[in-house]
């Protein structure tokens, strides 16, 4: 049976902070000249979710109101999938590590071996739920992403160390917020990338998530507040 690559698929990227106080960058690679999806494009790591990704035990969740947000405006509670989706897909494009040292039960998923090898257990609390998009109707690939920031002090790796990345992304570099957009970049990026300006020295978790919606009928823009956190958030 053919898999139809225009339906709309669920995936989680990570924009990892480093030096928020200071001089913020943000770590970027490039996709490459052949690749169906924004091909040039300089782009925060990320993917689609697997079906496999659900079933990966996290040692901490997501905050609390990361979670409520994610579940607005969706029929299914996908918060969890798309926490572990965004530990996953760090780790396969930059080999940056977003967890806590610990031994696995078992054999984990093959997508998660090389992971489970360095002694390391996913964990969501340091991921923050920043911005969500539909790609437009018409592209080649269609994804409900949603953006989740990171700061780059809650990685249990070298941060300038990409030596265990995949070839998916190239380029990978820390990339001075001030000049993020002197790249060639995806429209929705740089939309992200001025959200991200405007809170980068607040810290804490953004006061509400823009929404670009673009379903087959309509564009909106929306924004996703869900309620205060309660004390054990």
């Amino acid at each position: 049976m053919s898999i139809d690559k225009t339906a709309i698929r669920h995936a989680a990227t990570v924009i990892v902070l480093r030096d928020r106080l200071g001089d913020p960058q943000v770590l970027m690679g490039q996709r490459g000249a052949k690749a169906a999806f924004m091909p040039n494009k300089f782009v925060f790591p990320g993917g689609a979710v697997d079906r496999e990704d659900a079933d990966i035990p996290l040692v901490r969740p997501l905050p609390g109101l990361c979670a409520t947000r994610l579940g607005e405006d969706c029929d299914d509670d996908l918060s969890h999938a798309l926490a572990v989706t965004a530990i996953r897909e760090l780790w396969e494009e930059t080999g940056q590590i977003l967890g806590t040292p610990g031994t696995w039960d078992g054999t984990p998923p093959e997508d998660w071996q090389s992971y489970a090898a360095t002694g390391h257990l996913p964990t969501a609390h340091a991921l923050q739920f920043f911005f969500r998009a539909i790609t437009p109707p018409g592209r080649p690939r269609r994804f409900d992403a949603r953006f989740f920031l990171l700061d780059a002090d809650e990685l249990q790796s070298d941060p300038d160390d990409f030596s265990q990345a995949c070839d998916e992304l190239s380029h990978l570099q820390w990339v001075p917020l001030a000049r993020a957009r002197e790249f060639d970049l995806p429209f929705i990026t740089e939309v992200v990338l001025a959200e991200l300006a405007d809170h980068a020295k607040r810290g804490g978790p953004p006061a509400s998530v823009p929404f670009f919606r673009n379903d087959d009928e309509e564009s909106l823009f929306l924004r996703l507040r869900g309620h205060a956190p309660r004390a054990a958030d």
